[in-house]
């Protein structure tokens, strides 16, 4: 009973373990790995708490510092580095404190983007400045990679204490992400600055506000009321687009460098707007923030209409009622009254330091499934750091025999490959046209995707037991292969030539003989009743072939079809008594943050039905307390001319192979990890704004 308790609090780490566990493990390293293996979600919670207990507080907390701290410490032969990270742009506050300082922006404060062609022109920049006595800033050194070698010379130049060329005034200082190419020297002799943007709205909101002054508060002096607002508004809208990106998929398909010049010039957006126009001019406004300040950096099509989602909840006219509560449920976040700019910053400082999914309008689930993701970050971490050498010692003799094991077990599993020759009857026959069914093309392509990974599986494997043994010379890639297989990944060499997956290794093999053996019935019984759409190396290669069989079938140009979609009764493949007589029955299919309503009710023929012109069974709805994804039952995918448009009450729930959700980028703007989008019936009551703002999609596999 004590222990459903510990397990089931809010906050594990906070309380003591059941009886004497406390005392016995409650402040070591027992108590982390009980978290690990009870409540893994918790465990950088603990992982925190344990640090400042043995350490100190000061580990745990990030030290504030300005520039008029650190330049005391500066000089005219140190360059100043700051180390960018996401979010997070030095330039504003350089600036400032440039001017504050004297040296005036363009002035005696010269900054300069590197990129292709810029090296000679910064080179002459720095020369000049160190002359006179000016500052130089040259940005984003991580994008001149075939320049770091010339940095770096004049670097060390100018790190000479008897140069006398060096005015005492200058200062060059550089940014740049991260990077191998930043050289080493530059790097170790530098002064190295970081400036992470704030965690948490409130800190966001509240960085902004404390950076400015009543004079920017005063600054629409013809809408000094919707200026307060809006400006808030904008602000709070900023800092939700950048935490979400917390969330990992379930925030934003790619990971968005969205930072303060793009609040900076949706300010100036908006004071003109406001100033040029009598009325408020929404459209305008929602256009110009959403699809060009915020929206030039948004690459997705999917997180472009979450983007605008985001946006319609602070740009809109009801962001000007006092009543208006940005979270309805709690009422905590809201617009502030009309004020100075003191009564903003006292109502932010009343604000909860960590703010609830709600906030981004997200299931409580989130918060899960960010503290689990930060948790496998910090284990696989710290099992990366474990040195593994393959060979060359007796202690790894154990290591050696583990893997030479696995890899023998896993060679003798190998499935046999796919023939043509097992082929069920009429399969492969062409019609009298010389044509083949579109479906067999699918299964020959997949067959052969699957047989060439099975062939670079099967050699790769005979090639590491031998290399373990001694027999043949450990390669690079079988070195990698080594490694990888000894903290259950999967190994690069088959990566390259397998099918996207997140999945461990143990994980990855059963599921690739599931996989095979999909193919295998298929293969030798004929086409399926119903269609395993996770077993498929290029699922968008199979909804082509469904559109190509149906257009053949009714000579209809396959660029007018589209997929209309109704979600079935039959949870598995294993209910479906017949196939469809047009189109397919899909199985295996995964929401990702909501999941599937069955209707209570028997269908009436004056219900709503779905666009595939069957009963809908059910709908969207919102995920059970800690269950992050949920099955979705079989849904028949029903070739559809003019379904482009967009059925009322549905929520166009986008599908991707990965739970990742982010892939290789094509010209149309939509991810190589993306398929389709699906029309699924919505909640009654709900909005296709709610659904977007929860990150749903479906999901071919799951992550283990």
């Amino acid at each position: 009973m004590e222990w459903g308790r510990w397990l089931g609090a809010a906050e594990p780490q906070e309380i003591p373990l059941p009886g004497s566990w406390e005392g016995r493990i409650g402040t070591t390293f027992g108590k982390l790995a009980l978290l690990k293996i009870f409540r893994e979600d918790k465990l950088i919670f603990g992982c925190a708490k344990f640090v400042s207990y043995h350490l100190g507080p000061s580990y745990t907390e990030p030290p504030p510092w300005t520039l008029d701290e650190v330049f005391p410490d500066t000089n005219c032969h140190t360059p100043i580095i700051f180390i960018l990270s996401t979010g997070a742009d030095p330039t504003t506050m350089l600036q400032r404190f440039a001017e504050r300082k004297g040296w005036a922006p363009g002035d005696r404060l010269h900054m300069i983007s590197l990129g292709q062609g810029q090296g000679p022109i910064a080179e002459m920049l720095m020369q000049q400045a160190a002359h006179k006595g000016d500052w130089v800033c040259l940005q984003n050194c991580h994008l001149a990679s075939s320049w770091m070698l010339r940095l770096e010379e004049r670097v060390e130049e100018l790190g000479k204490q008897d140069n006398e060329g060096v005015h005492p005034d200058f200062r060059l200082w550089l940014t740049s992400m991260p990077s191998p190419v930043f050289p080493v020297m530059v790097l170790q002799n530098g002064i190295k600055l970081t400036n992470e943007p704030p965690k948490g709205v409130r800190a966001n909101v509240a960085r902004n506000y404390n950076a400015m002054d009543q004079a920017v508060m005063d600054s629409c002096p013809s809408k000094p009321q919707e200026w307060r607002k809006l400006l808030f508004s904008l602000s709070f809208f900023h800092a939700v687009i950048q935490e979400r990106r917390k969330f990992g998929p379930l925030g934003w398909n790619i990971k968005y460098e969205f930072n303060t010049s793009d609040l900076e010039c949706s300010m100036m957006t908006l004071r003109m707007f406001l100033s040029e126009q009598e009325s408020v001019p929404w459209p305008a406004l929602e256009y110009v923030i959403g699809q060009i300040n915020y929206g030039g950096r948004v690459m997705d099509d999917i997180d472009r209409r979450c983007l605008m989602s985001i946006l319609r909840q602070y740009m809109a006219p009801h962001v000007l009622d006092d009543s208006y509560k940005i979270t309805p449920q709690s009422g905590r976040y809201f617009i502030p009254p009309d004020g100075p700019l003191e009564s903003y910053q006292a109502y932010l400082a009343s604000l909860p330091p960590r703010e609830a999914p709600e906030v981004f309008g997200m299931h409580p689930n989130a918060n899960i499934s960010f503290q689990l993701s930060e948790t496998r970050r910090l284990v696989d971490a710290i099992a990366l750091m474990q040195p593994r050498v393959s060979g060359g010692s007796s202690s790894q003799g154990s290591t050696d025999d583990t893997v030479a094991s696995l890899a023998a077990g896993m060679q003798a599993q190998l499935p046999s490959l796919l023939d043509r020759a097992d082929c069920a009857p009429g399969l492969f026959d062409r019609t009298p046209e010389g044509q083949l069914n579109s479906l067999s093309v699918v299964l020959g392509q997949e067959m052969d995707r699957f047989n060439r990974l099975t062939r670079v599986m099967g050699s790769s494997l005979a090639e590491l037991q031998k290399a373990i043994k001694g027999l043949v010379v450990m390669s690079a890639e079988l070195e990698a292969m080594y490694q990888s297989m000894t903290i259950n990944q999967v190994p690069k060499l088959w990566a390259r030539v397998a099918y996207p997956s997140l999945k461990p290794l143990a994980s990855w093999f059963k599921d690739y003989h599931a996989r095979v053996a999909f193919m295998r019935k298929w293969l030798q019984e004929g086409v399926p009743k119903c269609f395993w759409l996770p077993g498929f190396f290029f699922p968008q290669g199979f909804m082509t072939g469904v559109l190509q069989m149906h257009a053949r079938k009714y000579s209809i140009p396959i660029d007018t079809l589209g997929f209309g979609f109704a979600v079935m009764e039959a949870w598995s493949a294993s209910e479906v008594a017949k196939p469809p007589q047009d189109g397919v029955l899909i199985d295996g299919l995964w929401l990702d943050g909501a999941q599937w309503r069955p209707s209570m009710t028997p269908w009436r023929p004056e219900t709503t039905t779905n666009i595939a012109g069957t009963p809908t069974t059910g709908f969207l709805d919102e995920s059970a307390p800690g269950v992050m994804q949920a099955p979705l039952p079989v849904v028949h995918f029903n070739p559809l001319q003019g379904t482009e448009v967009h059925p009322a009450g549905h929520y166009s729930c986008p599908l991707y192979k990965t739970g990742d959700r982010a892939g290789v980028l094509s010209t149309t703007g939509q991810s190589t990890n993306y398929v389709l989008s699906v029309a699924l019936p919505m909640r009654p009551g709900t909005s296709e704004d709610h659904w977007v703002l929860q990150g749903v999609a479906l999901l071919t596999m799951l992550n283990d």
